[in-house]
């Protein structure tokens, strides 16, 4: 699934700068036989209900031609919201004080869930402080993560 984001975000991400936007992240979740497309975007002026409507025009017509996704999907389009969803290390690096829950792939120190505050992020390495005590985590491990307001 990652491969397949990865993918997506490569023959998106032009199209959605073009239209003066950042993709913010991709959600591709499996709903029995259909999946769901979530795509994220950002300005720094806020994003109108104008602008999802442009790029899932846009998105969705490069999609039907590039087909990379197998079977039936819905695309949806918005902003990340105020807890939004954090996708990459640098997005992580943006909200360093904020509080934040995260969800990682394989437990550290006998934990996958965590709430707490984002303390440093260098590179790939982001600590966490939860319950106290700071945790140093890859973000290579993080399944899941967005910002609590």
């Amino acid at each position: 699934m990652k491969n397949s984001i990865a993918k997506i975000v490569e023959l998106i991400e032009p199209t959605v700068t073009a239209l003066g936007l950042e993709l913010w992240g991709i959600e591709h979740l499996q709903q029995g036989k259909y999946s769901l497309l979530r795509i994220y975007i950002e300005r720094e002026a806020g994003v109108a209900i104008e602008d999802c409507e442009q790029v899932s025009k846009q998105v969705s017509a490069l999609l039907d031609v590039e087909d990379p996704i197998a079977g039936e999907y819905t695309l949806e389009v918005s902003s990340p919201g105020l807890e939004r969803p954090l996708f990459s290390a640098r997005q992580f690096s943006q909200y360093i004080g904020s509080e934040v829950k995260l969800r990682l792939h394989s437990p550290v120190q006998g934990r996958r869930k965590f709430k707490g505050k984002i303390v440093v992020v260098e590179g790939d390495s982001i600590r966490l402080q939860a319950d106290g005590v700071d945790y140093d985590l890859s973000f290579s491990d993080v399944d899941k993560a967005n910002i609590v307001f």
